[in-house]
């Protein structure tokens, strides 16, 4: 237990050695290497490649191709004059071979390739805004943890000193109880309250360790349990935000609000679609190309075309089931809908908003609480150490002071990272988390 003890003691000082890393070389780190963003980064690279006019319908298709073909048949052929012969012939075999290249252009169809080119160019800013969302919660989720990891380390420094102050409690009783001053029943206890604490500090390098794990599986470090040592060592606030600004900065960059609205887009794109089938269309094809033929009855032998060919389609669809007119009424319906959504949406972000907010004012009030709290509760440990070690206070009062500063300073640290977490959640909300975090 002592050799245990000896190690978590020196454990921070080992840690010491090696470079520290700040919150941005994490994010940046993260950024190059973490899977998920990779993955969204080359599913936005798809939908820029989609955007394109000849996917969209803009340009002819040209085609190569060629046929190799015939038949085998028994004939039979009946003249006019039934005075005449009758033709029988048994597995006559016909010919044909033939090869060219053939363009086809829609010309116009309504406008409908002009819609689904604009839909792609929408498909495309929303593949972009689908990257920024995940880079985002990444960085919040990152930020989040690198600071939840500080708090376990000042939670870690906090405990190292408890049991410091165990420690010298206990060696103080055992010198007492060895000149006959204290009872066994105070060293007991005195061992007792030093092992509790030093259970304390184990667990917390448990806790502190699978946060590390965290932050090391989120910037895509294949070593995840690589040590890490942070340059922040405190967990710093902004207490300058105003509620006002953010609010408005929220309903202009939020990455959410961005992407219903283009989905708004699509469904009026959708719309312009399929209203598209209430003009006629106009195709042209054209073609160039060679045909070879062998015949063994008939007039001629074999037969060879050199040469184009070529036409306009112009067509009108008069009829279909009033299917078209029911598609552009439910098209208008959920293009409504989006609307509502989008008012829905803003609803639902002022209501997150409003609560993060009043959490931030709530924890920034707590903080300043908690600090002097914690100043309150050293000079009362301080004191009663000091009485203690002239006789003047018990073991128990002396470890109701120290419980008191413990729990006082988990809860400023508490608090700090409670206000932290709502200083993100309000800037990521806002759109103003990367200005802000990087």
């Amino acid at each position: 237990m002592k050799r245990i003890l000896f190690i978590i003691l020196l454990s921070p000082l080992i840690v010491t050695a090696q470079e520290s890393t700040s919150l941005k070389q994490l994010i940046d780190k993260g950024l190059e290497q973490n899977y998920n963003l990779r993955i969204v980064r080359n599913e936005q690279i798809i939908t820029d490649n989609n955007a394109t006019l000849g996917n969209a319908g803009y340009l002819p298709t040209i085609t190569l191709n060629s046929a190799l073909g015939g038949t085998e048949s028994n004939v039979v052929q009946y003249p006019q004059d039934e005075n005449d012969p009758i033709n029988r012939q048994k597995s006559v075999t016909n010919q044909n071979i033939s090869a060219g290249v053939n363009l086809n252009w829609t010309i116009f169809d309504g406008f409908n390739i002009q819609a689904t080119y604009s839909g792609l160019k929408e498909l495309q800013q929303i593949g972009e805004l689908k990257t920024r969302m995940n880079i985002e919660s990444f960085v919040a989720n990152l930020t989040s943890e690198y600071y939840n990891y500080i708090q376990q380390c000042i939670r870690l420094k906090n405990l190292q000193a408890a049991v410091r102050l165990s420690k010298e409690r206990l060696r103080i009783v055992d010198a007492r109880y060895t000149i006959g001053n204290l009872s066994r029943l105070d060293l007991q206890q005195a061992r007792v309250d030093f092992n509790t604490d030093s259970s304390k500090l184990i667990r917390q390098h448990e806790v502190l360790y699978a946060s590390k794990i965290r932050i090391n599986q989120y910037v895509g470090e294949q070593e995840v349990d690589s040590e890490l040592l942070l340059t922040d060592t405190l967990i710093t606030l902004n207490s300058l935000l105003e509620k006002e600004i953010l609010w408005q900065t929220t309903l202009e960059k939020n990455a959410y609000i961005q992407m219903a609205v283009k989905e708004k887009n699509l469904q009026a794109i959708d719309l312009q679609a399929a209203r598209s089938s209430n003009y006629p269309y106009l195709k042209f094809n054209a073609g160039y190309g060679y045909s070879y033929n062998t015949y063994e009855t008939g007039t001629y032998k074999r037969q060879n075309n050199l040469g184009f060919n070529y036409g306009l389609t112009l067509g009108y669809n008069l009829f279909d089931g009033f299917n078209n007119l029911r598609k552009q009424r439910n098209t208008k319906i959920e293009l409504q809908n989006k609307e509502l959504s989008i008012e829905e949406l803003k609803l639902s972000l002022k209501s997150d908003f409003s609560n993060f907010w009043m959490a931030y004012i709530n924890n920034l009030e707590l903080t300043n609480l908690e600090k002097e709290n914690v100043l309150h509760a050293k000079e009362n440990h301080e004191i009663a150490i000091e009485r203690y070690k002239l006789g003047d206070l018990s073991g128990i009062e002396l470890r109701e002071a120290q419980n008191s500063l413990l729990e006082a300073e988990e809860r400023l640290v508490q608090a700090q990272f409670y206000t932290k977490l709502c200083e993100i959640s309000l800037f990521e909300i806002s759109g103003e988390l990367l200005k802000h975090i990087m």
